[in-house]
Parts: C-alpha cells; structure tokens; sequence
C-alpha cells in the first residue's frame, strides 16, 4: 500500500510539467577542444505540442525521447537521416526516459500503467513487445551500467533512493538516499555518477562504483540543478535556465559559462546527453512563447499550400493515421472505420484495386478482428510528405510475422486511400 501514494505523487510531478511547460528537444552540433566548447546548428527535433523530453542518443543515426501523442506519453524514435519521427510502441501506459540497451537490439522505459503501477520495461526494438525488467521496485529514474545492472533512483515514502538491480540473480541493494534524477556512466571508467540530495543547501555529484558500492564526491552542482551529462571522462555539462555551463574536473574552480540558448528559443534547460563521438548535443527544455510563435508560423505557411487540396494540416494526418493504427490493434472496427472517407479504396501496389468503398472495407476487416486474436501492427518508420503518411509495418497476424508499407492519403480529415507494399 505504500506504493500507491508514492506513485500518485510522481505522477502529480509529470502531470504538472505536462500542464505548465511546452517542453521541447533539440539537437545541436558540438565542438570540443582543450581552449573551448561550441554549440551551433540548434534543430527542434520535437516540434509537437505538449512534453517532449528525456532525450538519448539510440545509435549515430537514431533519437530517443518521450513524446506526447494523442494525450498520453510514448516513446518517439528520431530518424536524423531523414528528418523524421516514428513510434516505438502502442501501450496504454505512458513511457519516460526511454535508453538503449547496452548489447542487445532493445529500448527500456519507464512505463505509468493506467492500473497505477510504475515499473521499468524493456521493449523489442523489431516488434515493441514489452517485458518488466524490476518487478519489485518502482523505478523513477535509471541509467544502465551494463547488460546485467541498472542503477536508479527508487521511490519509497515519497523519497527518491539510490538501488543497484542485477538482474541475472535478481537481486537490489540500496547505496544512498535523497538522490536525483540525473544517473550517467562516466566515460573511460566503472563508475556512474549521480546527484545526492543529502545536504539540502548544496547538492552534490558523486560516483557510485555499483560492483562495491564505493561513493566519492565529484563536484558541487550549479545551485539547484540536478541535470547533467558528461562531455568526456573529465568534463560535465549542465544548464541553468537558458544558459549552459561546463566543469572541466581538476581544472575549472567553479561552472563557467559555454552560451546562452535564449536566442534558440530555449528558456529553460533540463535534461542533456552527449553522443559516443562528442560531436552532438541533445537538449531538452521549455521553449518561449516567440519560439512557439515561430514554429506555429512556419507549419501554417507550409500546410496553407497543402490545405487549398486537402484542407488538412501535416500533424492532423500524422495524428489521423496513428488514431487509426491504434483502433487497429484494439481490433475496434468501429473506431477503426470512422478514419475513413464513404468512397475509401485499397490498393496493392502499385495500383490494383483490392477493395472500393466503406462497406466493402469494413465486412473485410470486421472478419479480420473477429478471426484473428493475436492481431498487431507495429510501426517501425514513418514518413509525413504533405497529405500522405508512409509507414513502414511489421504486422503479427495467426502467430506469423510479416513487413509491409502502407502508404495512406488523407482528405478533408479522412483516409481515402491506402496502397499496400508487400
């Protein structure tokens, strides 16, 4: 029972980020030398209403983030060759702090169920099945230290406490009270650094050695920030408001300032990571109204154009496309329907008609979700060129396995064709 108010008080937490700040993520080219550190070249990733936070890099290639879809938080995946964003999963929980795993072709999150549990998952980077990985500790924040131990920090009597999980023989051992949010494996070491509470007048980074549970003190925090990451294995980032520091260990007294971010829009840092190559920056943070202003001018000026055919903005396709996959894994027909124009035709590619008109559609699928128990579409990339959506799918159907690409054309708010790729 005492879980329940624990959880009710982190989940306060999110929902208050979610009501008060617009919380964007941005990527930023970094340059490094012994004399100084640049950043330049900022691009929000997010650009979506609501919380958009919790940034990892997946590979040189893929983003990680939680990212507001349809009123709940999933985790969104970040595609930088092409500049755009797929979904990860299709709980009904909400996923934060979504981390790659350190060998294998998984993503872990923390995952708010709507039954009120909160617990760590690792999900299948090919499918998006999910599996607890901590059935008994509620877990807020986490890093990995390596495949087999997870360091984080554990609610227990509306307190966040530091616990080392192994995994192989399931074992958690708690190190330290009263810590942060902030967990990093420190490069070129065995350590991993974390913000210790302990002293309410200046809070601390500290290594935890996880295999002998070793503590040290690393450096005093910017007063009352708890975010950062680590440059190298000597040099930490962190942000303060819209500005962002660095320490460089045994060399700097004291946080110096690298730049203000205000002139990007950001008003307000939270959460930073560094790449494996040191050469890009991701930056979380809450956004002012000018860059909200700015943003809402360019996605008007691009939709006007493909709103004189289809009277339908690019998020409101994205948003009517995945509302309707989502209907489609519930295996709701009527749901599922409403997404589609009377006059709907499918086809197999590149333009062999399959099925024409509403009616017609709807008897083919209401078999389908009747038939077929096991029945799931997983979206693993998509692409948003104007009134089109191209998805690429891995589709669970009768205990097989197949991928396809859908690509869907929206009018006036409704699907009105589909062409399947097999």
């Amino acid at each position: 029972m005492k879980t329940i108010p624990c959880f009710l008080a982190f989940l306060g937490t999110i929902f208050i980020i979610n009501a008060q700040s617009n919380t964007e993520v941005f990527l930023f080219d970094l340059e490094a030398n012994s004399s100084k550190i640049e950043v330049k070249n900022a691009k929000n990733l997010s650009n979506n209403e609501g919380y958009d936070n919790q940034p990892s890099f997946l590979n040189d290639r893929y983003i990680l983030f939680a990212s507001t879809r349809n009123g709940q938080t999933d985790i969104a995946k970040y595609d930088t060759r092409y500049g755009s964003k797929s979904w990860l999963n299709a709980t009904e929980g909400g996923e934060y702090t979504p981390l790659k795993h350190p060998i294998n072709n998984e993503i872990s999150a923390v995952r708010l169920d709507k039954d009120g549990k909160q617990r760590l998952y690792s999900y299948s980077g090919s499918n998006g099945e999910s599996t607890v990985l901590i059935k008994n500790l509620v877990v807020a924040y986490y890093t990995w230290y390596d495949e087999h131990t997870i360091v984080s920090a554990v609610i227990e009597n509306d307190n966040l406490n530091l616990f080392v999980s192994n995994l192989q023989d399931g074992t958690n051992t708690k190190y330290a009270t009263s810590v942060g949010r902030s967990f990093h494996r420190i490069p070129n070491s065995n350590l991993v650094s974390f913000i210790s509470k302990d002293n309410e007048n200046q809070w601390q980074i500290k290594s935890l050695n996880p295999k002998t549970g070793a503590i040290k003190v690393i450096a005093n925090t910017l007063e009352g920030i708890e975010d950062i990451c680590w440059l190298d294995g000597k040099t930490l980032l962190s942000g303060k408001e819209s500005t962002l520091f660095k320490l460089r260990l045994q060399r700097d007294n004291n946080w110096k300032q690298i730049t203000d971010l205000n002139s990007d829009g950001i008003t307000k840092i939270t959460r930073l990571a560094v790449n494996s190559e040191s050469n890009k920056l991701l930056i979380a943070g809450d956004i002012s109204p000018k860059t909200e202003a700015i943003d809402a001018t360019k996605d008007t000026s691009n939709t006007e154009k493909t709103e004189t055919k289809t009277s339908t903005s690019t998020s409101e396709v994205e948003a009517i496309v995945q509302r309707n996959l989502d209907a489609y894994n519930a295996r709701d027909i009527d749901a599922f329907m409403k997404d589609y124009a009377a006059d709907v035709k499918l086809y197999a590619y590149p333009n062999t008609l399959q099925t024409d008109g509403k009616e017609a559609m709807r008897k083919s699928y209401k078999d389908w979700f009747d038939n077929v128990k096991d029945l799931r579409a997983f979206v693993k990339k998509r692409i948003v060129i104007g009134n089109k959506v191209i998805d690429e799918e891995q589709v669970t159907a009768n205990g097989k396995i197949r991928n396809a690409v859908a690509i869907y054309e929206i009018e006036n708010g409704k699907i009105v064709t589909v062409t399947f790729i097999q």
